[in-house]
């Protein structure tokens, strides 16, 4: 598998990352290292997880996801790119969670003991706290950086303007630097196109982006008259809600048949091709793929050694352009 540079750093990342959000509740410790056997088969190397993982799971099961992946690392921690996230409540305290230094540097200490690591390739905060200020926020990550127990730091569900506004404040007061950011992105959630993407391109900051199958909508195996499938993201635990929120709405459904009539023609599985068009786009770094079985990692596999037309993509692209304006009709 080709490896890209992780936006203007030196650091250089699988151009496919490994999403482990579902490990230690919709899917075992088993299953679990099973997939990540698979892709390590497939040279992927960048992997992915947080503090508050599993997905779905309560404070009972924060960090369980970090154990699993930090198991099977035990003697290999060097042959991979270690991304992890805090922000979200990961204890009962009130400062358990946001983006203070209080909880930065809790949180961090938390996710080195679960990974068996003295150290973090990517540290990333997984939302954007309003409540604390930019400058605290960054000189706590700029420590860590110091310290060398983080190496380098980024952003998810962040907004442009934020991210902008932080990388100012990091060059005036000459902090380290957000130099990677999490979005969702897909074929039926393109807003990031408009804004987001133009500051990474212009600033050098990479680009991971998340629910590159909408959380398994773009793989067309649902129904929106049947409900969500057993065991699945828009299912299982408290991340459900969210998931069917965000794509369970006739016009979604209507949209995955038009695609899948294109992957028809085209000769491709659906999934392949949705992963394919994510790939497509210059700015995107490296997606990250998640996985219930180790099968599963097929497509994206398959996408990345198989590249789209730039006539596919072109038609992917005025198929779906209303989600990139955000106004697509439900």
């Amino acid at each position: 598998m080709d490896n890209v540079r992780l936006g203007r750093t030196g650091l250089h990342v699988s151009r496919l990352c490994l999403g482990t959000m579902v490990f230690g509740l919709q899917v075992d410790e088993d299953a679990s290292r099973a997939i990540l056997d698979r892709a390590a088969e497939a040279g992927i190397s960048f992997l992915d997880t947080s503090d508050t993982y599993p997905m779905g799971g309560d404070l009972t099961t924060a960090g369980r996801t970090e154990e699993i992946v930090g198991r099977w690392l035990v003697g290999q921690r060097g042959q991979y790119v270690v991304a992890t996230k805090c922000f979200n409540r990961n204890g009962p305290r009130p400062w358990d969670q946001g983006n203070s230094r209080a909880h930065i540097m809790s949180a961090v200490e938390g996710s080195l003991r679960r990974l068996q690591t003295d150290y973090i390739d990517l540290y990333q905060l997984h939302g954007d706290d309003p409540n604390t200020p930019v400058d605290e926020t960054l000189r706590a990550m700029d420590d860590l950086v110091r310290s060398g127990k983080v190496r380098y730091i980024g952003v998810s569900n962040w907004l442009a303007y934020r991210l902008a506004l932080s990388v100012g404040r990091s060059e005036v007061n000459r902090l380290a630097r957000f130099d990677s950011v999490q979005p969702r992105y897909n074929l039926v959630f393109r807003e990031m196109e408009r804004e987001m993407f133009p500051l990474c391109k212009q600033e050098g900051i990479a680009v991971i982006p998340y629910n590159p199958l909408a959380g398994g909508m773009l793989t067309g195996k649902h129904n929106m008259n049947d409900g969500p499938l057993e065991g699945t993201r828009f299912e299982v635990g408290g991340g459900a809600a969210n998931y069917r929120d965000r794509y369970w709405h006739e016009r979604e459904f209507q949209t995955v048949e038009e695609l899948r009539a294109m992957a028809d023609e085209a000769g491709l599985p659906l999934a392949q091709m949705a992963i394919g068009w994510v790939l497509a786009n210059p700015v995107v770094t490296s997606p990250i793929i998640g996985a219930s079985r180790p099968e599963q990692l097929r497509d994206a596999i398959a996408a990345v050694q198989e590249p789209l037309s730039a006539d596919l993509v072109d038609r992917l692209n005025d198929l779906t352009e209303a989600y990139r304006r955000g106004d697509a009709a439900r």
